[in-house]
């Protein structure tokens, strides 16, 4: 390793970047160049070599993945470091095919952008990946926390491999999403994409369901069928919920991924097949090892490269993002206005834990486009089960809500004309009984909290039964 202090240029066209890096660079005893566009450095290139390159994605004129494009001719094996304000999983996987050493969303943090320059030195002369130049879109990922951009980070350094990748996380995280993308920017990417949630299965039918069986197997097998092995050929097989699979069927999938080949249930002649593997689950699998419910060999065949799903508790600042994009999503679905959240609202979804995670996110924009009255969701709206107060305004307007619903399906199953003479009724019965409950049966003091004379709540529970 040279002992001459590292040569690192920066390309941003955001000149306070510029000077916070070159600062900061010149403080651990590099030598620090830096240059407004991507055009100046090709330039500067033909002249002199860097050691290591930072660049922003985002520029006038040429871009940061036009110029990693560039460089993998001009200088090959140039560890360059992507920076972006842009963090989503397009541009995290654009700048690895494109042969970024390493991506860093903005704002990033200054000590860790020089660690990655030292570690990025120590590496140099490898050469990147030489990939396509820009990535397929995936815009069901959503998210700029630092939680995810880990997971952009996978996908990216995975996205010209086939290798097999156990996704980890709680449900409702966007473990099949995951694979999903991990299929996209693989190069698999043309042939089919296969999932399967093993635990929706009965294990007795799960067998033929991966492996085919052939005519006549078992009673009711009239015709051959294909299973989801062959139906993924030359693709991606994503089997959901993997922990849950029976030690029979653990030790036939075991069998596949080390020979690629099967046989149909009732078959006597075997079935190659190539097909990338990506598995998911939200259980702990080296517990599962240890109390032997989870072969330890497939649990070692399938932890090639792990990928954890974070929770949503984990990444709240992306929850206003969620909640817009599937808003949008819920008003398409429901031929309705988007609905907007107010900040109060807001705030009280973002300290909400979210048991269910992305899933249950989706399912309460659904339900909120339903529910609330404006087009702005204000506090009052969010139920309790999301973290809203049971105040007293939701309380009336909750019973307003349930009496509502309740006319328009008595207007719709009758022509109306009692609909007050059954529900008059049963209001006062009602109100009288909480009063009443109230007042531990004193008759005066529930008068008087209804507003009314005792000799009128005397009448009205004689003609209601309720003496």
């Amino acid at each position: 390793m040279t002992t001459e202090p590292l040569n690192v240029w920066v390309v941003d066209d955001d000149q306070s970047v510029r000077w916070v890096l070159e600062k900061a660079l010149r403080q651990a005893d590099m030598r620090a160049r830096s240059f407004e566009r991507a055009e100046h450095l090709l330039d500067a290139i033909q002249h002199e070599t860097p050691d290591v390159l930072i660049t922003d994605i985002r520029m006038p004129g040429m871009s940061g993945i036009a110029l990693l494009e560039r460089l993998q001719e001009a200088s090959p094996g140039l560890p360059i470091i992507v920076i972006t304000a842009h963090s989503d999983l397009e541009n995290a996987v654009a700048a690895y095919k494109g042969g970024a050493f390493e991506y860093l969303p903005k704002p990033f943090d200054i000590d860790e952008a020089i660690d990655l320059v030292f570690k990025a030195a120590r590496q140099n002369g490898i050469a990147p990946f030489n990939g396509e130049a820009a990535a397929k879109k995936s815009p069901s990922l959503i998210g700029k926390a630092p939680a995810m951009q880990e997971v952009y980070r996978s996908i990216g350094r995975l996205a010209g491999s086939s290798m097999t990748v156990l996704i980890t996380g709680e449900s409702g995280t966007g473990k099949e999403l995951v694979a999903r993308a991990l299929h996209q920017h693989s190069p698999r990417a043309n042939k089919p994409f296969v999932a399967l949630n093993t635990s929706a299965i009965a294990s007795e039918l799960l067998e033929t369901e991966l492996f085919g069986h052939e005519k006549g197997a078992f009673t009711g097998a009239d015709a051959k069928r294909i299973g989801r092995f062959e139906q993924a050929d030359g693709g991606t097989l994503f089997l959901d919920e993997i922990g849950d699979m029976s030690p029979a069927l653990q030790t036939r999938l075991l069998r596949v991924l080390a020979e690629s080949e099967f046989y149909r249930v009732g078959g006597q002649a075997s079935v190659r097949v190539d097909v990338r593997v990506i598995a998911a689950t939200n259980q702990d699998l080296p517990r599962a090892v240890k109390e032997s419910r989870f072969r330890e060999d497939l649990y070692h065949r399938l932890n090639v490269i792990r990928i954890n799903t974070p929770p949503l508790r984990q990444r709240r600042a992306d929850i206003p993002m969620l909640l817009s994009h599937y808003f949008a999503e819920a008003a398409k679905e429901l031929e309705s206005p988007a609905k907007t959240v107010d900040a109060e609202a807001l705030d009280i979804l973002q300290t909400y834990d979210w048991p269910g995670n992305v899933r249950q996110l989706v399912n309460a924009t659904r339900r909120l486009t339903l529910t609330a009255p404006g087009s702005v969701i204000a506090s009052q709206d969010i139920p309790s089960d999301l973290g809203g107060a049971q105040t007293p305004q939701r309380a009336t307007l909750e019973w307003t809500r349930s009496l509502g619903a309740w006319a328009q399906q008595q207007l719709t199953a009758t022509d109306g004309a009692t609909l007050l003479a059954s529900a008059l009724p049963e209001f006062e019965k009602t109100l009288i009984q909480s009063a009443l409950n109230q007042t531990h049966g004193h008759r005066q003091e529930a008068a008087k909290l209804l507003g009314w004379g005792r000799n009128t709540l005397t009448r009205k529970m004689k003609a209601l039964n309720l003496d």
